[in-house]
């Protein structure tokens, strides 16, 4: 349970927000199948990407952390070990999902596991096309819910165009193409989070980008990188939301990456008026970062859909918030894919701000807001278990009038273990 009071002076400060979960994940699983040592600076020690390192250690691979660098001794695309356990992914959708593609082409039984809410995901969205290259997974409730029984298996490419644009589908095909005995293509709807092409090719894969397309040859084993992760965008966007709705507030956050397939909480919030400013730009790990100055600015409704809802799809959430305190109606659609995430983020986010004074309806795929400049008043809500709806009803409760209770407030560690900190540095 965490207390929030509404502030009485504006947000100011700088800060930096813990690094990017997506690039961390990646990163440690990567370097698990490349030759030799990679070294990894501001590493994520949060409970979705320790599972990763969990599951892979179990693997055999030998991680080492020494403050805030982690050495990973890759052993290539074929010198993962047999687990002599259930391999446990606890929370992390992330972790089962390019598990499940790197292990179909191993040649060992493994098993993934989850926690109660991860084994309510749906997998058939991997399962199937990876059936289709000749993996071998079995599956809950007709082959769509974990935990997974993974038979390795000698894998052929595919061409294949996902149904729906997601990150974590594609890489873990990706990851599955690398040994496959042919070449694989991928094709998205809409451009998803491509930290996976990017870090793959800087690790020698044979990986040609056109478009929205994806062509994976086989055969070339990935070489040791030094990686140094930026601050996670997704974090960011919590007090980038607090500094344009608390008035006379002004924020400096250091060192987040605004890779372009990741950056459409700028893109959005710069469209309801907000004030953002990108300083000192540049590329590390051939990833985009930038310091960003955040100032209060009143804003404006907006509607969201099409090719940028997988831009933002983890910070729609926090983008409730600002659309309860804009002036107008704003609307979300198509973003149905938020209702199989730690929870269904449309019902969560709907339900708690109600609580909180919200004019907001439940869509399908999305929601209808009505805002209000200081509408919302503090209520005693629930994160639901789910991290980001935690970290949202927090901003909320800054710009609320009276006192709000955040029940399940812990579950923030799933990938921000700083919030609360930060959030009081900042506010007190």
């Amino acid at each position: 349970m965490r207390r929030i009071n509404s502030v009485s002076m504006p947000l100011k400060g700088e800060i930096v927000v813990d690094a990017d979960k997506s690039i961390s994940h990646r990163a440690v699983i990567f370097s698990a199948l490349a030759q030799g040592k990679s070294v990894i600076k501001n590493f994520l020690p949060a409970s979705d990407t320790l599972s990763s390192c969990s599951c892979l250690r179990q693997l055999g691979i030998k991680i080492a952390t020494r403050d805030s660098e982690m050495q990973v001794y890759g052993r290539g695309l074929s010198g993962f070990s047999e687990p002599h356990m259930v391999l446990d992914c606890g929370n992390s959708g992330t972790t089962m999902r390019l598990m499940a593609g790197l292990l179909s082409a191993q040649p060992f039984l493994t098993i993934l596991n989850g926690d109660e809410s991860l084994n309510q995901r749906p997998m058939k969205r991997i399962i199937e096309p990876l059936g289709v290259m000749g993996a071998n997974i079995q599956a809950r409730q007709n082959g769509n819910y974990p935990p997974l029984v993974i038979r390795g298996s000698r894998l052929s490419g595919l061409s294949y165009q996902l149904p729906v644009a997601s990150a974590q589908v594609k890489s873990a095909l990706m990851l599955a193409a690398l040994k496959a005995d042919s070449e694989t293509l991928l094709s998205e709807p809409q451009k998803s989070r491509d930290h996976s092409e990017r870090m793959l090719t800087a690790m020698g894969a044979d990986i040609a980008i056109n478009g929205q397309e994806i062509k994976i040859k086989p055969g070339k084993e990935l070489q040791a990188a030094e990686f140094l992760v930026p601050g996670d965008i997704s974090s960011a966007a919590f007090f980038m939301v607090a500094a344009s709705i608390i008035p006379g507030s002004e924020l400096l956050i250091r060192n987040v990456g605004v890779n372009p397939s990741r950056a459409g909480i700028i893109e959005i919030l710069n469209k309801m008026g907000a004030r953002i400013k990108l300083e000192n730009e540049r590329t590390i790990s051939g990833e985009p970062v930038a310091d960003l100055i955040v100032s209060y600015s009143r804003l404006q409704a907006i509607d969201i859909d099409g090719a940028v809802i997988p831009r933002l799809i983890d910070e729609i959430p926090i983008l409730a918030v600002a659309m309860a305190l804009a002036e107008g109606e704003s609307t979300v659609r198509g973003a149905a894919e938020l209702r199989v995430k730690e929870t269904d983020r449309i019902a969560a986010i709907s339900t708690e701000l109600a609580k909180m004074g919200a004019d907001i309806r439940e869509q399908p795929d999305g929601f209808v807001i009505k805002g209000k400049p200081d509408s919302l008043q503090g209520a005693r809500v629930s994160s639901q278990g789910d991290h980001r709806i935690a970290m949202s009803l927090a901003v909320a409760g800054l710009a609320a009038k009276g006192e709000s209770m955040i029940e399940d407030s812990e579950v923030v560690n799933i990938s921000f273990p700083r919030f609360w900190d930060l959030l009081n540095t900042i506010s007190s």
